[in-house]
């Protein structure tokens, strides 16, 4: 049986009612199983991430700090060959083959499934103990002579498969007693960069000079230390600063510090390795990465371990909202069926009243307006005064709400009536000014005058001409034909000459070939007006040492002309803008932008033409306008392929 929204959606008031009830009810019960399914997904995170810290973390990191301390004793007796630095060198293996059976007894024994954590952690768990039994291997290269560098690169390569083992693992690692496990690891790695910075020292000692590839490394250590150190201590948890406040704050970090600058100083060579350079430098390095690692101990792994999956960090907030949510949710049940029936009543005569006015009256009403009748506002919505709850109020508010819309729409009627007639009388006076002043200056025209004074009067002629058709245009915007007309066809190449004579630079306008094609004499002014409005809008909106094109042609159904300028264009949401002003049955004499699009519109409805505007290929914009059949007379083929509004 297929069940469909129409019959799951309620049909009646009341059960309208009951539904918008139930709402916050069905809201409060899912909001309290959430705040159930959390609290019990806290707890098992909360386990799972201990678990994890035990088993993998844990001894992860102390792998990485028994590999540290090899790798520095590897590459001092990998420079300096003794038996001092051999004793110290064994020692330091011992540790990390323990270190290592831990990780692979860790990564056996872990109850957590790596896969679920991280997709790519059990391949790094894999590499990492490949690693781990790939150390007999490494530690056999050591006694080969110059193989300090090689086993520096080698011993930090698993180190850094170590860091990604526990960057795979730390997105368990997120109790609330831990600091963000990422920002521990940031610490890890500054921590990894002085171990790297005293194993390339303990190498440039042995062997008496650093070269230049170990102190290109260590310049690099130094900056990785530096850059991620003290930031990362900014990012966490205040209870956990401390520890690390006081490693920086103690003497050892300084004379590391120290150190550093002086060797930077000096460069690669002997000089950087030396005595006076190094002073103090193995025992506050030593002291500063013990340091280091305890505080890194606190504030990730050790806070994690610690954490009370029962304890109020973990079961306070969420406790809290559980008990919370019940009580919410039995008021709620209360309330809805203290106040739904109430509300149901009420609400069915309100909606009614409100169906009808917006249904029936308040459409009945705007359109006598729109047609020019008048509207008695107090028959139509007679004013209520009720005194009442809210819901009788809104019923008020509705019958202002319609006596405010009937109101101003028979306001803006008037007053669209009062612009009409007063852009019919001030056109009329216009046109009847302009047309002495065009005779009068068609007079000096014909008298012998200097060519540059001549040239002034054509000026003038063609500001008058423009004048002309701007008062033309507000008989148009009335609904008033203009004055002028023509009783027999002319010529397209006269009415394209006509359009372009009426802007004020027609020597910008660059008229293509012209079919031999006459218009309707009774439709020439019309198209003339409206060409002129198109050609002058391309002229203003491009650059003033461009052309715009004006272009006729032939189609099957009429014939198109095309006014293309160079201008920086319109983007598709303004196109379509003009489009609409252009194409729309209704023009808003109120609307004072554009006005020529409205001029086009009402002149390409009176004589049933077809406009639009589209991108042109060199960026600018295209007016095409479609004169149809009828209007046109002609005895020449037409083309075959063109079609208006395509290109």
């Amino acid at each position: 049986m297929r069940v469909t929204r129409t019959t799951l959606r309620p049909r009646s008031v009341r059960a309208k009612i009951v539904a918008l009830l139930m709402l916050p009810i069905v809201s409060l019960m899912a909001l309290w199983g959430f705040a159930a399914v959390t609290t019990a997904s806290t707890i098992g995170d909360t386990e799972r991430a201990k678990d994890v810290s035990a088993e993998l973390l844990t001894p992860v990191a102390a792998f990485v700090t028994a590999l540290q301390s090899e790798r520095t004793a590897a590459m001092r007796q990998a420079a300096a060959p003794g038996a001092q630095h051999l004793d110290t060198l064994t020692a330091a293996r011992d540790t990390t083959d323990k270190a290592a059976t831990a990780v692979r007894d860790g990564a056996n024994a872990s109850s957590t499934d790596a896969g679920l954590l991280d997709a790519g952690l059990p391949a790094r768990i894999d590499r990492l103990e490949a690693d781990a039994r790939g150390l007999s291997a490494l530690r056999e290269e050591t006694n080969a002579k110059g193989a300090a560098q090689k086993v520096f690169t080698r011993y930090s390569t698993i180190i850094e498969h170590a860091f990604a083992v526990s960057g795979g693992l730390t997105g368990e690692n997120d109790t609330v007693a831990a600091s963000e496990a990422r920002v521990v690891l940031e610490l890890s790695r500054a921590r990894e960069a002085v171990a790297q910075e005293q194993a390339l020292l303990a190498a440039g000692s042995g062997a008496g000079t650093l070269t230049q590839e170990q102190y290109a490394q260590f310049v690099g250590a130094v900056a990785t230390r530096r850059g991620l150190l003290e930031p990362a201590i900014a990012d966490l948890k205040p209870a956990h600063r401390p520890a690390f406040d006081a490693v920086l704050d103690g003497g050892d970090y300084d004379t590391l510090a120290a150190v550093e600058n002086r060797v930077r100083s000096a460069g690669p060579g002997t000089s950087a390795v030396s005595a006076g350079f190094l002073k103090g430098w193995d025992d506050s390095s030593s002291a500063v990465l013990k340091g280091l690692a305890e505080a890194e101990a606190g504030a990730g792994t050790g806070a994690t371990a610690q954490a009370d999956p029962f304890g109020w960090d973990t079961l306070g907030a969420s406790g809290v909202a559980v008990v919370l949510g019940l009580v919410g949710v039995l008021l709620s049940l209360l309330v809805s069926v203290l106040v739904g029936r109430g509300l149901i009543v009420e609400l069915l005569d309100l909606r009614n009243d409100a169906l009808e006015v917006a249904g029936r009256r308040l459409p009945q009403a705007m359109r006598r307006l729109h047609a020019g009748q008048g509207v008695d506002i107090d028959a139509e919505a007679p004013m209520r005064r009720l005194v009442g709850d809210e819901l009788a109020q809104v019923g008020t508010a509705l019958t202002a709400v319609q006596r405010a819309a009937l109101k101003a729409a028979s306001e803006r009627a008037e007053l669209l009536s009062g612009i009409s007639g007063m852009y019919v009388s001030i056109a009329r006076r216009s046109q009847v000014l302009l047309h002495r002043q065009l005779d009068l200056l068609h007079e000096l025209e014909q008298r012998p005058r200097d060519p540059a004074e001549v040239q002034e009067l054509y000026r003038v002629d063609y500001l008058a001409t423009r004048m002309r058709r701007h008062s033309e245009s507000l008989l148009i915007l009335s609904g008033i034909a203009p004055g002028r007309g023509w009783r027999d066809p002319i010529a397209l190449s006269d009415v394209l000459r006509a359009a372009v004579a009426e802007i004020e630079q027609p020597g910008r306008v660059q008229t293509w070939a012209v079919p031999r094609v006459s218009v309707n004499g009774g439709s020439v002014a019309d198209v003339i007006h409206l060409l002129a409005e198109l050609v002058e809008n391309a002229a203003s909106f491009s650059p003033p040492s461009t052309k715009v094109h004006l272009r006729a042609a032939r189609l099957r159904d009429g014939l198109l002309i095309e006014i293309e300028d160079s201008g920086f264009g319109m983007n598709e949401e303004a196109t379509a803008e003009a489009n609409r002003k252009i194409q729309s049955d209704r023009v808003d004499l109120l609307d004072a932008r554009q006005i020529g699009l409205f001029v086009v519109n009402r002149l390409a409805d009176r004589q049933g033409l077809r406009v639009e505007l589209r991108p042109s290929p060199n960026g600018g914009v295209t007016a095409a306008v479609l004169i149809p059949e009828n209007l046109t007379r002609d005895d020449m083929p037409v083309h075959e392929a063109a079609s208006f509004g395509g290109r």
